[in-house]
């Protein structure tokens, strides 16, 4: 006899029990019929909730990234934060390895050759989400004179496509030497773009790429 779940609990064990198997098998090699099995439900059920394997990747994203951009959206709004740091928290919020064992599994699992997809898909909803947020604080910086650029939006959103890019985990591990000469060179190009005095958003960014 099935057990009559809560809708929602049913879609999201059903999101937790893919997000293993492709985590596992990566997303090509994992068929519907294992989510159903591994889930213990009808593929009625399975339908009810998602029309197909893309579906359930899609909503997998929109978890992961929801949870990101809750917390980079409250570190933006924290007004007690000079404005330095709250473009800094901002940023590390959207850090997947800074919430423990969880967080850990899922950048790992979204770094993963097969589920090169996924991957993209988060990066992109990264820069359209963030963007606009990170602009709204420049645009405030720039009203306080700590910034100073015609161009925000568009110097926020080039910062996020190669910080996007570039510092990926699997980048950055090539060698030390290249992920220092990459960091130094993203606050460098990043500094100019915000029209920040040398070195001063650098000093406040120390440490966010250990």
């Amino acid at each position: 006899m099935r057990v009559s779940k809560d809708p929602a609990v049913r879609k999201n064990e059903i999101l937790d029990i893919a997000g293993k198997l492709f985590a596992e098998k990566g997303f090509d090699q994992t068929s519907t019929g294992e989510i159903i099995a591994q889930a213990g439900i009808a593929r009625g059920t399975l339908y009810y909730h998602f029309q197909s394997k893309e579906e359930i990747m899609d909503a997998l994203v929109e978890r992961t990234t929801n949870e990101l951009f809750t917390a980079a959206k409250q570190a933006a709004d924290d007004l007690s934060l000079p404005i330095f740091q709250r473009f800094i928290q901002t940023v590390l919020a959207l850090r997947l390895d800074t919430s423990a064992e969880e967080g850990q599994d899922m950048m790992d699992f979204v770094h993963r050759p097969q589920n090169a997809l996924m991957h993209q898909k988060v990066q992109a909803a990264v820069v359209k989400e963030i963007t606009p947020v990170l602009t709204r604080i420049v645009e405030e910086g720039i009203e306080q004179g700590l910034f100073q650029t015609e161009y925000p939006y568009e110097a926020v959103e080039m910062a996020m496509i190669y910080a996007n890019t570039v510092f990926d985990a699997q980048e950055l591990a090539s060698s030390e030497e290249m992920k220092v000469q990459r960091v130094n060179g993203f606050f460098y190009l990043l500094e100019r773009m915000l029209g920040v005095e040398e070195g001063l958003l650098a000093k406040e960014m120390e440490g966010m790429f250990d």
